[in-house]
């Protein structure tokens, strides 16, 4: 059994005041310089990242299609891979990745399909994951993944390669990280400010790793930015009226969880598959 320690600067702060704040920390549910709203469809035409598709890097047939949820998601959820921090930076590379971890969810976990939505390689390269799930974005809609227990039904997942515990992501993975956060923003209108978090804010787990769940600030202000370059006026959603079954709750994180290559944490919850 893993004893805990806990997460510094959560306890006693309810958790949609943690929320209400990031938003307000960012000016309120407007981003942009320009008067009008944006018309997401010119907006996401011009920005989503170059993203290759299942049949680009090979996926295998998923045992069963994915569940696609006519409704946005609200968050995004990081993760690392726990896999070495290789410094293949490859195209071919992050194509074997995203096959080695769809080996792992299907063949040993014994999942449908890969669990994330997207994979991010040390070489920036972006991969999709959970089949569906490219165009379940762009049609603003959400498959249900299998990444973060209890919260799948709402929450996007980005699967990050490395191990982030003390290393720090490459410049090109955290670039590619930026634009494809700032990207689902524009997609579903979230606010960078409160709609980014980590996997440990929901499951007992220390993923993304401390290094890379440290950067989450700086992430969600460049996110931002990204968004204010596109100078459209943005309307966002209230993060401080999410339903509170979908707000982090910040257990614990586990001093001594299990390093196992591909394990980062509960990916699933009771009734979830």
């Amino acid at each position: 059994m893993c004893s805990y320690e806990g997460a510094p600067g959560r306890p006693g702060v309810p958790r949609r005041s943690v929320l209400r704040g990031a938003a307000l920390a960012a000016g309120g549910a407007l981003l942009g310089g320009v008067a009008g709203l944006a018309a997401p469809g010119a907006a996401l035409a011009m920005d989503e990242p170059r993203i290759y598709t299942r049949s680009e890097w090979g996926a295998r047939s998923p045992k069963r299609a994915a569940t696609v949820l006519s409704q946005a998601p609200d968050l995004i959820v990081v993760h690392h891979t726990a896999t070495a921090n290789s410094t293949d930076y490859s195209k071919s590379h992050a194509a074997a990745l995203s096959r080695s971890i769809q080996n792992h969810h299907m063949d040993t976990n014994g999942w449908d399909d890969t669990g994330q939505h997207l994979t991010i390689s040390r070489g920036g390269y972006v991969m999709e994951g959970r089949n569906r799930s490219l165009p379940a974005i762009r049609a603003g809609d959400h498959v249900v993944g299998a990444h973060t227990a209890d919260h799948n039904s709402h929450t996007v997942g980005i699967e990050n390669e490395g191990t982030y515990t003390s290393a720090e992501p490459t410049r090109e993975l955290l670039s590619a990280l930026i634009e494809t956060c700032a990207w689902l923003c524009l997609v579903y209108g979230l606010s960078p400010s409160s709609a980014i978090v980590g996997h440990r804010d929901f499951n007992a787990t220390s993923c993304p790793g401390d290094s890379l769940y440290a950067m989450l600030p700086r992430l969600r202000t460049d996110v931002g930015a990204r968004l204010r370059s596109l100078e459209a006026r943005l309307v966002l959603r209230d993060e401080a009226d999410l339903p509170e079954e979908h707000l982090p709750t910040y257990p614990r994180v586990p001093v001594d969880e299990r390093a196992v290559e591909f394990y980062h944490g509960p990916a699933l919850g009771s009734g979830e598959s």
